[in-house]
């Protein structure tokens, strides 16, 4: 059934307290996309953001981002004063967000509501912690060990720690307890106020599309905790890390630095640490977009020490036996795959085994660096199509740096005669696509420029920062989306 969306990150939206949350203005979104006719809510990963506050290097794949606990319920339940939270210096731009200051004032504030809650002795909370047992235990440990040792990474830390020592973990575990509780606090709150956001969006027929990253970040609870999954030497060094080779768009290619999988122990293992991510990620979301899903097919290996890209190999991945399994233990679920950049013959059939649809970004169809797939007239049905991704600039920002040759194709095969409202025109041909889903980021429908773009791949600083402002979603927005969605036959209503 054909069917649309809004992709907007919880970081974005407009709320008191210098970020996003699961606040009052959440849900008021939530009701703008019901009344724009929306079926699809698609966010960023939901994890806490580590190095470069990006949300796909976080510091566990099943942790949620405390930035995101809504403060205004703290205050409502009394374990915080307004005054309080007013008096706490969380930033002052309403269209962007201060990561330093979030870090340095958001902190103090929730461990004093996590002091005056008394939640050791709440029910609901001992319930939480049993049933995560699996992975809080190990993140709320990595989590304090990391605070006592001023952040450094856990590679760094002394070797009976870092090995996991049984006896030493004991004692720091009974020596940190008050600091591991807080990070059990922190998830359980994220938690009861992710799952009451998301039913409240389920109950008016939207579903919420997540990302879950192929690769976990090096100093996280994952690798700490799991050794055994990845690519590590005797020391627990990367062997190699991953990234992109070199391209049209970058020379020396993309240097991630993630640790590499140890595919041959996923195998013996029926990939139940895999499994176990890919179930939690279905409870958070309704839909999961598995990222950079070339990966499964063939993953690029770069040598641990690189400073670039240039000098990596591919290396094969599990093919189509993790997402046989996938669908074995776990049923028939809703995936994206995002099948982006050079796809080899290999990849392509893949993609097609799983049956799960790829996507088609609109801005790539007139990059004459690109094969056209990308132009409206090549997609299947069975496809997502984006005028622009995170990654992307907004479409108002990439036209102005568009050259020449590739503008005037644009306007010839778009038929733009006038430069006005040019962004509805791309949204137009999003959403008149045989694609049977559109996700439209939030930044075309306000027809923001550069200024609202969310990342800038292989740069740091400046990313993961842009947030709209109160009072841009209007009745008169949700209005147009809904009359052009319907225009489209994406509205069931």
């Amino acid at each position: 059934m054909r069917a649309s969306g809004i992709l907007l990150p919880v970081f974005s939206i407009p709320s008191k307290y210098g970020i996003g949350a699961f606040s009052k203005e959440a849900y008021e979104f939530v009701d703008f996309l019901e009344k724009s006719g929306q079926k699809y809510w698609q966010i960023l990963p939901l994890g806490p953001t580590g190095y470069g506050d990006s949300p796909y290097q976080s510091f566990s794949t099943y942790a949620g981002n405390p930035y995101f606990i809504d403060l205004e319920e703290l205050i409502e339940k009394g374990w915080l004063t307004e005054k309080e939270c007013d008096a706490c210096d969380l930033g002052d731009n309403e269209s962007y967000v201060d990561y330093e200051k979030m870090y340095y004032g958001r902190f103090p504030l929730l461990k004093k509501a996590c002091e005056r809650s008394g939640i050791e002795k709440d029910e609901n909370f001992i319930r939480f912690q049993k049933e995560n047992e699996s992975w809080l235990l190990d993140y709320a440990l990595f989590m304090a060990l990391k605070d006592a040792r001023d952040g450094k990474s856990y590679i760094l830390w002394e070797e009976e720690i870092k090995g996991r020592d049984a006896k030493a973990l004991k004692k720091a575990a009974e020596e940190l307890k008050e600091e591991v509780l807080f990070y059990e606090f922190l998830q359980y709150m994220f938690w009861e106020q992710w799952m009451r956001l998301k039913a409240y969006a389920n109950e008016k027929g939207i579903l919420i599309i997540g990302d879950i990253p192929i690769y976990v970040a090096f100093d996280s609870a994952d690798t700490w905790a799991n050794p055994e999954l990845f690519q590590l030497d005797e020391e627990g060094t990367p062997v190699a890390v991953a990234g992109c080779p070199p391209d049209a768009f970058c020379a020396t290619g993309q240097l991630w630095g993630n640790p590499l999988y140890r595919w041959d122990y996923h195998k013996e293992t029926d990939y139940a640490w895999w499994i176990q991510r890919i179930a939690h990620s279905f409870k958070l979301y309704d839909v999961v977009r598995i990222d950079h899903f070339r990966g499964f097919d063939e993953y690029y290996a770069i040598p641990y020490g690189d400073p670039t890209a240039e000098f990596g190999h591919w290396e094969k991945g599990p093919g189509y036996e993790l997402f046989r399994v996938m669908k074995e233990k776990l049923g028939k679920k809703q995936v994206i795959a995002e099948d982006l950049g050079f796809l080899t013959p290999s990849v392509l059939k893949l993609v097609k085994k799983t049956g799960y649809p790829g996507m088609k970004v609109l801005q790539f169809a007139f990059d004459s660096r690109e094969e056209n797939d990308y132009l409206p007239h090549n997609y299947g049905t069975n496809s997502v199509v984006y005028t622009g991704t995170h990654d992307n600039d907004t479409t108002v920002g990439w036209l102005s740096d568009l050259n020449r040759k590739d503008k005037a194709f644009a306007k010839k095969y778009l038929n733009i005669k006038t430069n006005k409202d040019i962004h509805w025109t791309f949204i137009r041909a999003a959403l008149s696509s045989v694609a049977e889903t559109a996700i439209i980021p939030m930044q075309d429908y306000l027809g923001l420029g550069k200024e609202a773009r969310i990342n800038t791949p292989s740069t740091l600083g400046y990313n993961w920062e842009w947030r709209m402002k109160k009072g841009q979603a209007t009745e008169e927005l949700a209005e147009k989306i809904f009359d052009t969605c319907k225009l489209y036959s994406r509205v069931s209503k």
